[in-house]
């Protein structure tokens, strides 16, 4: 059960952050986290307000409809978002959220203190899952370019005393087995990757599913 009392730290509309965290509590998938509220604040008549809602995993657009009696939502994952912003106004500020295909989402009339917290939430979680990307990425290049690691053992001189002649027949030379190649620990998500590429360069999936099932594995991290 999601607690109201984290989400009007900043003057939101108690009856608005109720209605809208009673449905999203419903919504969430797993090891899925709310963070922080931003609800619109019209400077005249403020009785359907939208609010926008951010989670470790997406943005929430909450937008009532039928006069208040039901609500819309739309979720937008950090994978699609290009960036967001926000602009201070007379009355209060713009929130704009820039996803990596189609028009800007921009939310007009958010507080200037909730826009504010509302943009470092959005950013903070938007930098970690590109972060976390890259690291998925760069360990996916490592797995496919780099040659296997060997342990050498440096060789040790030492110096014997002479010994008597005795002629090549006579002793067999000892058979020295070649030392087994060590592999690097792939941990679940690069092997799926790596499985994924190896279907992809056989020409067995096309770019298209590649790209799209690479999605949801990065997506699952």
């Amino acid at each position: 059960m999601i607690l109201i009392d984290r989400f009007l730290s900043d003057e939101q509309d108690p009856k608005a952050v109720e209605k809208v965290l009673g449905k999203l509590n419903d919504m969430l998938s797993a090891n899925e986290e709310l963070i922080y509220m931003a609800v619109q604040k019209r400077p005249a008549v403020n009785l359907l307000p939208t609010c926008i809602v951010v989670s470790n995993k997406r943005i929430f657009y909450c937008e009532p409809g039928n006069f208040g009696i039901t609500m819309n939502f739309k979720d937008i994952s950090w994978k699609t978002i290009k960036e967001v912003s926000f602009k201070e106004e007379i009355f209060g500020s713009k929130f704009i959220c820039v996803p990596t295909y189609g028009e800007n989402i921009i939310t007009e009339y958010i507080p200037k203190v909730q826009a504010r917290k509302l943009y470092q939430a959005a950013h903070e979680q938007l930098e970690g899952f590109k972060e976390q990307q890259r690291q998925i990425e760069l360990e996916e290049r490592r797995s496919t370019t780099s040659p296997v690691t060997v342990n050498t053992v440096p060789t040790t001189v030492v110096e014997e005393e002479p010994m008597a002649f005795i002629p090549p027949t006579a002793v067999a030379a000892p058979y020295v087995a070649p030392a087994a190649p060590i592999e690097e620990a792939e941990d679940e998500t690069t092997l799926k990757l790596r499985k994924l590429k190896t279907l992809y360069d056989k020409q067995l999936i096309t770019l298209e599913e590649y790209e799209a099932k690479k999605a949801d594995i990065l997506d699952s991290f």
